[in-house]
Parts: C-alpha cells; structure tokens; sequence
C-alpha cells in the first residue's frame, strides 16, 4: 500500500484505504473515493494533484491524496 500522491501518472489504481478525519474521509467520499474504486493519478502541479476517479477529474491537494492509500 502507498498513498494516492506517489501513485504513477498514468498508471489505474484501487483505492485500499482512505484516512484522516472523519469529515475528511466523508468530502473524500462525496467526491467518488470509495474503498475498492479505481483511481489514476493524472498529474501533479504546485502541490495539489489531479486524479480521475469515477470518469471524473477531479482535482485535490497532495495533503489530502496522501490519505488515500491505493
């Protein structure tokens, strides 16, 4: 397991595990990460990454996609 933010560009990962808050973990959710959801990292860029999830891009700072475990 790894977090989201040093997945490779490119490369269709599924989500494992997702941490933080309890709020954290709930806007996560509302945004399509779920346990077992395919997620692809697509780029980084000042700090913040953009990542495609559920056939959205969606875009999410590097704090946040480090809870994301894949």
């Amino acid at each position: 397991m790894m977090p989201l933010s040093m997945a490779v560009p490119g490369e269709v990962n599924s989500i494992k595990r997702i941490g933080g808050k309890e709020e954290t973990r709930r806007f996560l959710e509302t945004l399509g990460f779920v346990v077992g959801s395919d997620v692809m990292l697509i780029a980084k860029n000042n700090g913040n990454v953009i990542v495609n999830v559920k056939d959205s891009r969606v875009a999410i700072s590097q704090e946040m996609a480090s809870k994301i475990m894949v």
